[in-house]
């Protein structure tokens, strides 16, 4: 039996972590690997079903998407099934769940704390007066990071500041972060930003972990992914048809290497607070691939409304509803009842631009979940058409690009594993892991029986080892 950390870093990619590794610039992830039973996990899913916010849920839960069917950023919440973490709390001992996506808790009972992923509508955290400031104020700012100024006011950052100051601010955090906004005076380098919440992220988990000692606890980090996205053609010029300029080439050159020598940063020090004795786990649950089939039509870009509500009024939504940014693109609408959501449906749909949907929309009971689906940027004087009696209004006053980029990453099935455990030597596993093995083996390692029957056993290679090193103790 061990206590348990898993490191959540999103859709760090295989291969790429090997070149980078094989060029010394990652010298953290090179000791876990090789201090590590080491495999590639199988995500178990294509498109459109290849997505972080459901294979998340798997890991946490050992539940396939045929099972647990949570399709949407956000949904976690309406899935009952115990997560790892529930069942580690109902067996007495503590948890520390900080940032995991589409994360869900039964009932307010959980012996530890909570802090959802920056997207979450479902789910507050645990204690919510003590984590609310840290948590409304990342949500916000992560939720409209592309915007120049987040609509935040100078209250919501002070109370934020003293959440920090009260919870591990580190002066390693607050000089990066200095010189991360002094660079931005250049112009350039913004997209570097992202960085600096993941110190804050790791000052606020490493303060709990050592106030709590749990017995699991999740660290999800999601920057690197992001960076994936839409700087892979820039780390690897060659895969693409179109090619970036050289201007692009020069700020994002290293945009993807940037990023997991971030990350390679925050597991030197993750591995610092563990200690020789504590389990430490990376899982990637996916991976990424270069984004080639749009190349010959200019490339993939997502635009978001400048004003959402603007545009449902613009698109004649009838009030009330309330309106809840998800990630990139995409947004929520939630309705009184069904029959209001699908008028609003319907009000959507009118909205054309050269006689094309603008948005994709979906319905559950009450509820739409929307985003835009253009993906080139149109003509500067295109108009947007809407049902009824509204005047065509420009794209372009509704609509901007995310991050004005062409998006060049795409998700890949195959994901980092790397379990670290006291006693189980070192080893590379040969066959490919799902990751409906991981909650299992979670479990076993740290000495939890598990209350449901998993629909597949923990992973042989690491807690067979483990026991045996148990029982010989």
């Amino acid at each position: 039996m061990s206590n348990v950390i898993l490191l959540e870093f999103n859709e760090l990619t295989p291969a790429v972590m090997d070149r980078f590794i094989a060029q010394g610039h990652l010298p953290a992830f090179k000791r876990l690997r090789d201090e590590s039973v080491a495999a590639v996990t199988d995500a178990g899913e294509d498109p459109p079903y290849l997505e972080p916010w459901i294979q998340w849920v798997t890991v946490h839960t050992g539940l396939s998407y045929a099972d647990h069917k949570v399709f949407d950023l956000g949904d976690g919440p309406k899935l009952e099934a115990p997560r790892i973490w529930d069942m580690i709390s109902d067996a007495g001992r503590a948890v520390w769940v900080c940032g995991s996506m589409n994360a869900a808790v039964r009932g307010n009972a959980i012996r530890g704390h909570v802090l959802p992923d920056p997207w979450s509508t479902g789910l507050r955290p645990i204690p919510e007066t003590e984590f609310a400031a840290f948590f409304d104020f990342v949500r916000t700012y992560v939720q409209e990071y592309t915007r120049d100024k987040p609509p935040l006011a100078k209250s919501d950052y002070l109370r934020f500041v003293r959440f920090m100051v009260s919870h591990g601010l580190s002066l390693r955090t607050v000089t990066d972060a200095i010189r991360q906004l002094a660079g931005e005076r250049s112009g350039l380098g913004k997209w570097r930003r992202a960085a600096v919440l993941d110190d804050l992220m790791f000052d606020v988990f490493r303060h709990d972990y050592q106030r709590l000692r749990p017995a699991l606890a999740t660290f999800f980090l999601n920057s690197t992914a992001h960076y994936q996205h839409y700087y892979w053609r820039n780390y690897d010029p060659a895969a693409f048809a179109l090619a970036p300029d050289d201007g692009a080439q020069q700020e994002y050159g290293d945009a993807m290497l940037f990023g997991y020598q971030k990350m390679d940063a925050l597991l030197d020090r993750t591995l610092q607070m563990a200690g020789p004795d504590t389990t430490v786990i990376l899982c990637t649950a996916l991976g990424q691939q270069p984004l080639t089939g749009y190349d010959e039509d200019g490339g993939k870009m997502l635009f978001k409304p400048l004003d959402t509500a603007a545009l449902l009024r613009f698109a004649g939504v009838a009030e009330p509803y309330t309106i809840a940014p998800v990630m990139a693109e995409e947004f929520r609408l939630y309705f009184p009842d069904a029959a209001a959501a699908e008028a609003a449906e319907a009000q959507l749909a009118t909205l054309t631009i050269d006689g094309k949907p603008v948005l994709k929309v979906r319905r559950t009971e009450a509820e739409l979940y929307a985003g835009c689906d253009v993906i080139a940027p149109p003509a500067a004087d295109a108009l947007i058409v809407a049902g009824g009696s509204n005047e065509p209004r420009r794209f372009a006053d509704l609509f901007y690009p995310i991050d004005s980029g062409v998006k060049s990453g795409m998700h890949h099935r195959d994901g980092i594993l790397w379990i670290r455990t006291p006693g189980v030597a070192p080893s590379v596993i040969e066959r490919s892991v799902s990751l409906q093995e991981i909650a299992p083996t979670v479990l076993a390692l740290c000495g939890v029986d598990a209350p449901v029957a998993f629909a597949m056993p923990p992973m042989p290679e690491v807690v067979v080892p483990a026991t045996a090193q148990l029982r010989a103790a």
